[in-house]
């Protein structure tokens, strides 16, 4: 019996992301892996090449991330059971909120009726949400439950609500420690390398450098920070000191540049634009800034935390999972300028020793989402899934 998996996602770079170790695990299980997403998107970076190389067979689809763009989105559905057909594709993994919702559909459009596994990387029906999202998204996921044979979720809110959905008969939910935090790449920098990097990027040795690292849009949240330095420039001792970075591209980069610019904090802020070294950018910041409005879990904060760099963190379902105010950083309401800037001028006041010994609760508050744990767990939701592939080819 050849065994083929279709893993879905909306952008071309999601799979080297989020994916690696689980196209690892699908291929010692014997499974042909094949990857279905937009190619053309995000339109910086290209990772074709890279997932060939590991073996994975790649398949362009029109799908964008706004379900909005119905047109768009259904031709990517035709083209997604075109696709299921053609390879005899017996397993369908499906991620981000379109990619379920068409994933879903396709495997129980196409003959053979394959076995869907969704992983739900942040419902956007959390608790706080908009009323409108409750309104919207929690109906789509309520009626797409039944054509979902496995649902993973990544922290606990999510577990709650996805254990009421009503999943195909013998459906089960799992939750993950996230996509696992690799620490052979995530760890702290010698204090050498860390001066080094600081001069390449002309810190100095006394800025306090606070990095954040994320697509530029507005759930990211980046305007808070600026609002918040804003403050901070109108009080005693200013802005001296001070260094802002942000990692990353998307749509919401002009309104960013124009901010800084009417702000004048053009001398404090630098975008440093999409970026192939985040270990090294994120190993000589003094703290991360992660002010999202929403975050399913958010790697970029447990990566930041592995490497000994405390987090100011905005208080959501995906921080709550790790975050300790005062242990591993500080955490404020992503709506909250007034917090973010008391939570720079304390970590501006804070003294090596004070420094050092937060640095050594960040790298043990990470433990529990290692990625050998988050591969046991995948294993389980694999084998599963395995399971329930061979008994509907028996049938």
């Amino acid at each position: 019996m050849e065994k083929r998996i279709l893993i879905l996602a909306t952008t071309n770079d999601f799979l080297m992301k989020f994916e690696q170790e689980n196209v690892r695990i699908l291929q010692e299980m014997g499974y042909q892996v094949h990857y279905a997403a937009n190619l053309r998107e995000p339109g910086y970076i290209s990772d074709a090449g890279r997932i060939q190389a590991l073996g994975v067979t790649v398949h362009h689809i029109d799908i964008v991330r706004s379900p909005y763009l119905v047109r768009e989105n259904h031709r990517a559905f035709r083209q997604l059971t075109s696709l299921v057909r053609r390879w005899h594709i017996q397993a369908i993994h499906c991620h981000t909120p379109v990619g379920g919702l068409l994933g879903r559909l396709a495997g129980t459009s196409v003959p053979g009726n394959p076995v869907v596994v969704y992983t739900a990387h942040g419902f956007h029906f959390y608790q706080g949400a908009p009323l409108y999202n409750r309104l919207a998204f929690y109906p789509v996921e309520w009626n797409l439950a039944r054509y979902t044979d496995i649902l993973v979720v990544i922290n606990q809110e999510d577990y709650r609500a996805a254990r009421q959905l009503p999943l195909r008969r013998g459906g089960k939910v799992f939750r993950l420690p996230g996509v696992g935090l690799d620490r052979r790449v995530f760890f702290p920098l010698t204090p050498k390398m860390r001066t080094r990097l600081r001069e390449e990027l002309g810190v100095g040795r006394e800025d306090l450098f606070l990095l954040s690292v994320g697509e530029l849009n507005l759930n990211k949240n980046h305007q808070v920070v600026l609002e918040a330095l804003s403050i901070l420039k109108r009080r005693p001792g200013g802005l001296a000191h001070i260094r802002y970075g942000i990692c990353g591209e998307g749509f919401a980069r002009t309104a960013l540049e124009r901010e800084i610019e009417e702000r004048d904090l053009g001398q404090v802020v630098t975008l440093y634009g999409y970026r192939q070294d985040i270990p090294r950018m994120v190993g000589c910041a003094d703290a991360t800034v992660f002010p999202s409005r929403r975050e399913g879990l958010g790697m970029a904060g447990l990566e930041s935390l592995a490497m000994g760099v405390p987090v100011l963190a905005a208080d959501n379902r995906g921080t709550r999972e790790y975050m300790v105010h005062g242990k591993n950083g500080l955490i404020y309401p992503w709506d909250d300028p007034a917090g973010f800037a008391r939570g720079i001028a304390l970590l501006r006041g804070m003294d090596q020793k004070r420094r050092e010994e937060l640095s050594r609760r960040c790298v043990d508050s990470v433990a529990p989402f290692d990625r050998t744990k988050a591969r046991k767990a995948m294993e389980t939701v694999y084998r599963e899934m395995d399971r329930k592939v061979r008994e509907r080819y028996e049938k």
